[in-house]
């Protein structure tokens, strides 16, 4: 172990730009033994570990690591598993400079150890190795239904699984896996991936119900009665409005719908048509890592032109450098301290440009970010044929919630015990987006598993 003199960070290989750009592959090879042998030995097993500290799920990374570099496969896909319910998922879409690889101790000088992609190589060498997750089939008599099949629904039934409670999950589409089949492009996340963890909870005892949406359906009240407890998932479906003049044209569209329907499209599935944007000119407002996802999509859909607008500068971007990096390399033009306006609208009412006014980054907030302040006199427009708006995501709030009692926040957020997860309805609990608001996937991991203990503790004491 701590070979890190001897040996710098090494990221995984990236597929050639011309060659990716082309199709929605993923872009990242996974590492091979001797990389990941090689990246792990640079491990200097520190005494208090930040990069655990700083992980929401608290993985045991440094004790993977040691295992990697020792050449013990079978422990550390066993460690990897046990305090994360999809390790290789979040090897793959975890923002890791802003949590694990941020922290790490080498990342002050010599280079964080490259602690993601290890954790994909992990589980992905473990599976074609053979290694199998322990699931105890089901051995009580006590049922829990989990309504939404994304990051939190599936890390909750993971782990109530692995306490052999039986567990029905309810999903209002067509597939299984919420933001991380429809939200997460392919190139980021290969479909294969979510499709294997699914089947494996099937496997284990996991009743999945596709197409039936709660308080549509199927009522709440028949749920409730068939089932001892309840976790929900239902995420953060509702996208944030600008607030300005133009944003309701019929060629403006929200973040998710276009994700989704190139989803769809890429599945060979019935889509709609009016979001193939090839040789069209394509702008998109915000920053986040669904921005950047949005942006790489359109330029491998063959879009003439991709341009995306921030108010801030890229420093101060949300989503994660790495994806902003991708995008540069792909083509993307980036117009950094710019606020739009308004949407500029032809006679027929389609929108042709965004008025957009320059902005500055001035003194910090409370919270410690530098205020924005518009530029008088600097508005000017980008010319645009579609326009992407990627402003964030709110909490639904479907009308079971009020009608059982389920309280929300004044953004639409449920409110629940933050120990427990417990929602203010008795054997009802939530977390994820619907509780946090746009997260990350693994603070949903996170929240899936922690409601998932409490509702084992509960039922079996």
């Amino acid at each position: 172990m701590q070979e890190f003199l001897n040996t710098g960070r090494i990221d995984p290989e990236k597929r050639l730009v011309v060659e990716r750009v082309r199709d929605f592959k993923e872009i990242y090879e996974v590492f091979d033994k001797d990389r990941a042998a090689s990246q792990s030995d640079r491990c200097i097993q520190c005494g208090d570990p930040y990069c655990l500290n700083k992980c929401p799920l608290h993985n045991y990374i440094p004790q993977w690591l040691k295992s990697v570099a020792e050449k013990d496969l079978n422990f550390a896909f066993r460690l990897a598993n046990e305090p994360s319910p999809f390790p290789e998922v979040m090897g793959r879409v975890c923002p890791h400079d802003r949590l694990c690889e941020g922290d790490c101790t080498l990342n002050d000088g010599h280079g964080a150890i490259t602690i993601g992609s290890v954790e994909t190589f992990i589980v992905e060498e473990g599976f074609k190795n053979g290694l199998k997750l322990e699931f105890p089939g089901i051995t009580t008599d006590k049922k829990v239904a989990i309504v939404g099949s994304g990051p939190a629904g599936l890390s909750a039934a993971t782990y109530l699984l692995r306490s052999g409670i039986a567990v029905t999950m309810y999903e209002r589409s067509d597939k299984a896996g919420g933001l991380l089949t429809y939200g997460i492009p392919n190139f980021k996340l290969d479909k294969k991936v979510v499709d294997r963890r699914v089947k494996l909870l099937q496997e284990a005892g996991m009743n999945l119900v596709l197409n039936t949406e709660v308080g549509r359906d199927i009522s709440f009240e028949e749920i409730a009665d068939n089932h001892d407890a309840m976790f929900i998932g239902i995420g953060a479906t509702v996208a944030k409005k600008a607030g300005i003049a133009g944003e309701n044209a019929k060629n403006v569209y929200k973040a998710m719908d276009y994700l989704t329907n190139i989803q769809r499209k890429n599945f060979k599935m019935t889509y709609d048509k009016t979001f193939d944007f090839k040789d069209l000119d394509v702008v998109v407002i915000g920053g986040g890592d669904t921005a950047m996802d949005c942006l790489r999509t359109a330029k491998r859909e063959g879009a003439r032109s991709v341009t995306c607008l921030y108010r801030r500068d890229a420093h101060n971007m949300p989503g994660s450098q790495k994806e902003y990096k991708n995008a540069m390399e792909e083509g993307v033009d980036f117009t950094f301290c710019v606020s739009p306006k308004e949407i500029i609208l032809n006679e027929s009412g389609r929108a042709i440009a965004v008025e957009v006014a320059k902005t500055t980054l001035g003194t910090k907030d409370e919270s410690g970010r530098q205020k924005m302040e518009e530029v008088k006199g600097s508005e000017h427009r980008v010319s645009a044929d579609v326009v992407i708006m990627s402003l964030g995501f709110d909490p639904s709030k479907p009308s079971f919630l009020a009608e059982n009692g389920i309280e929300t926040n004044s953004w639409g957020g449920i409110i629940i015990n933050e120990e427990t997860h417990e929602t203010t309805t008795a054997g009802v609990y939530a977390g994820g987006d619907c509780f946090r608001g746009a997260d990350l996937v693994v603070t949903a991991a996170f929240d899936g598993r922690e409601a998932a203990r409490s509702i084992v503790k509960s039922l079996l004491g």
